[in-house]
């Protein structure tokens, strides 16, 4: 027998954020500046593994459609029953796919609510926020500072010999916490103060990515793509300097530009059009900036029909996160980064009914413990021949504070 799922238009609500359905616990979120998505319990959820992970859970995501009775009297990209993941960086881990039971959206002024199982619509409530501040002791995780900048030194070697043009190399902190960490007070301080980012939740890996890897939407497809990176200061002239820095910068543009090809190369096949831009923008964060490129394309009219799993499998993993050419920064990655980066920079965020769904890059990321007392967080730079260690230390320490801040802030 079929499970009855429904949606329905919402009218006046509190802030996504600020959202709790009575007996459920907060489990997703996609929300950025005020619209998005926020999910609670988990009716579904499974792991898939290996080469064919994003084929495996296209597979998993139909069988589950096939016992719903759907009832959309809204419509529309995001309503009705939806998917959220978060897949591994690296096919051998563990990827995460999880379908709540309530999940309520906001997009330009229109609210709805999707719920499993009851003829009844959940009663939505304002939740109350908790303040417990438990004692935070951060330490070090795979590598020490001064090794991980002996390993960038090693990646540029690598690069002036040519056997490969860039790499990534990631890094991890670890955070213990006296009490519980609530995702809900992470969320909260992330979509507080990095507004202009897709602030993240799926199976307690927690994040605010700034780079949206694949948003699929009828036949559109747009990907943002960021490389080159520099700090802010605080000073409105001197950032407006640093800015036109950046956009100039030699290396930050090479870096840029092996990003850019990967993801224009991955979507090509399936568009019937593409626009790549010829210069990248400078996109201004709390404290950082970064140069970016929004890359578009149309789904062409193939016999097979693409859907957003067919693109993940082209996309991931990108030069952003990655390198180039693939095989060879991958390889100097397992060399180098002496750690397992799960579901660091892998693809996370929703697909719906249709096909449709976006998807970011989990960047500026927390990985919550099963008791939530501790989180590892993460943050990685893209290495190129004019890459100074020094330089890529300090950058990887300003991607670490969003998260780290988040936690001090509000536990």
């Amino acid at each position: 027998m079929a499970i009855q799922i429904t949606t329905e238009l919402l009218g006046d609500h509190p802030k996504l954020n600020d959202i709790s359905i009575n007996g459920h616990e907060l489990s997703t979120s996609w929300l950025r500046d005020g619209d998005g998505l926020i999910g609670f319990g988990e009716w579904r959820t499974t792991s898939v593994f290996g080469p064919n992970r994003f084929s495996d859970a296209r597979t998993w995501w139909h069988q589950q459609l096939a016992n719903l009775a759907i009832q959309n009297s809204v419509h529309g990209s995001g309503t009705g029953p939806l998917l959220f993941t978060s897949f591994a960086f690296d096919e051998s881990q563990e990827s995460r796919l999880v379908i709540p039971e309530v999940v309520i959206g906001q997009k330009s002024g229109k609210s709805w609510i999707t719920w499993i199982g009851s003829d009844h619509q959940p009663s939505v409530e304002v939740r109350t926020n908790s303040t417990n501040s438990g004692e935070i002791k951060w330490s070090s995780g795979a590598l020490s500072d001064e090794k991980w900048k002996a390993q960038v030194s090693k990646a540029v070697e690598q690069i002036k010999a040519g056997n490969l043009e860039k790499v990534v190399l990631a890094r991890d902190l670890i955070a213990t916490s006296s009490q519980e960490i609530l995702p809900s007070n992470l969320i909260n301080y992330l979509v507080a103060n990095y507004p202009t980012t897709w602030v993240f939740l799926v199976s307690n890996l927690i994040g605010a990515t700034p780079e949206l890897l694949v948003r699929l939407s009828k036949s559109l497809v747009t990907s943002r793509v960021l490389a080159g990176t520099i700090r802010k200061t605080g000073d409105e002239a001197r950032d407006l300097g640093l800015a036109a820095s950046l956009a100039k910068s030699s290396k930050d543009l090479e870096e840029h530009e092996y990003a850019v090809r990967s993801v224009a190369n991955a979507i090509a096949p399936y568009c019937s059009s593409t626009n790549v831009p010829e210069v990248p923008f400078v996109l201004h964060l709390a404290n950082l900036m970064h140069l970016a490129t929004d890359v578009t394309g149309v789904i062409n009219d193939a016999a097979t029909p693409v859907d957003v799993f067919t693109l993940l499998q082209s996309l991931h993993p990108s030069a952003a996160v990655c390198g180039t050419p693939t095989s060879a920064a991958s390889a100097l990655i397992a060399e180098l980064e002496e750690m397992n980066r799960a579901r660091y920079a892998g693809p996370v965020g929703w697909v719906d009914a249709r096909g449709d769904g976006e998807l970011g890059i989990a960047l500026r990321t927390g990985q919550l413990s099963v008791d939530k007392k501790s989180l590892r967080i993460f943050a990685g730079c893209g290495i190129v021949a004019g890459s100074i260690p020094e330089d890529e230390l300090a950058e990887s320490q300003a991607k670490l504070t969003p998260m780290r801040t988040a936690l001090e802030t509000r536990v």
